[in-house]
């Protein structure tokens, strides 16, 4: 019964991590009459002390982690909390709030690209409520915003998920904790510190680690939306790997990368498991 699910893990998974681990020690070209040169560290080397677009991916997407992972996560339980509520309709905003996430992200960058454009609906909708005042910019052809606005469009794309995972939590939560804090006295924000946030734990976890691996590979919207520019301001590790790797051909170089992504990303969860472990 585990063999199918076995041997599909080891033929799309297990091999391409080993062969992508063997090819970073390499020179190898996706097309090329010669054979692939074992070439030692030259790769990682060259990533941090001759690759200035891969220390920008490096930064870009650290900072994109870093804004998305704690305003995803806390937006995503606000809206949690207030789908969670037995009023009338609320199972329309749960759908609502969800649409993004089922839709194709690929769709979803091409809109909001017309969206940000010089003369798209955005900076429509800003003239209109500013009166004029305030013109807005070509968002994604701007250094100063374009990673902002894939911040902003990924974090509305994917915040509905982790709302149904928070959901999930808050429904696992047995109402007579809630009725014995009422009954001592506890008002909406000591129930949501004493008796919610314990009992989202494990919750809390897991939306952590998904969100933050998530974020560290952003690719999909970089690729349709910027391709890495205007002048390297969006690209990321993932897309970076991806550009060398396959666009470039320098599938050694490319394999590097991704090597380096995949210790960095393994390094984070640890950490995060660390700090968001159980103490007695």
């Amino acid at each position: 019964m585990v063999a199918p699910a076995t041997f599909l893990l080891v033929l799309f998974l297990i091999i391409p991590v080993l062969l992508a681990f063997g090819l970073s020690f390499t020179n190898a070209r996706l097309i090329s009459p010669n054979p692939p040169r074992f070439v030692g560290l030259d790769n990682f080397v060259r990533a941090f002390t001759a690759d200035p677009t891969f220390l920008r991916s490096f930064v870009n997407t650290f900072v994109f982690a870093a804004v998305v992972v704690p305003v995803q996560a806390a937006l995503a339980l606000l809206m949690a909390i207030l789908v969670n509520q037995k009023l009338r309709g609320v199972t329309w905003f749960r759908v609502i709030f969800f649409v993004p996430v089922v839709t194709s992200i690929v769709v979803i960058s091409i809109l909001w690209d017309f969206m940000y454009q010089g003369d798209g609906l955005i900076n429509s909708m800003i003239d209109t409520l500013t009166f004029g005042a305030f013109q807005g910019t070509d968002w994604l052809s701007n250094t100063d915003t374009a990673l902002g606005a894939i911040i902003v469009l990924s974090i509305w794309q994917a915040v509905g998920f982790h709302m149904i995972i928070w959901l999930s939590g808050l429904q696992t939560i047995p109402e007579e904790l809630y009725e014995a804090a009422r009954m001592d006295g506890a008002n909406a924000w000591q129930q949501f510190k004493d008796v919610t946030w314990p009992g989202l734990r494990s919750t809390m976890v897991f939306i952590l680690v998904t969100i933050t691996i998530a974020a560290l590979g952003l690719f999909v919207q970089i690729d349709i939306m910027t391709q890495g520019g205007p002048q390297d301001a969006t690209t990321t590790l993932v897309y970076h790997a991806v550009r060398k790797g396959y666009r470039e051909q320098e599938t050694g170089y490319g394999a590097a990368i991704s090597l380096i992504f995949f210790v960095i990303v393994l390094v984070i969860a640890l950490i995060q498991r660390y700090l968001t472990r159980e103490k007695d």
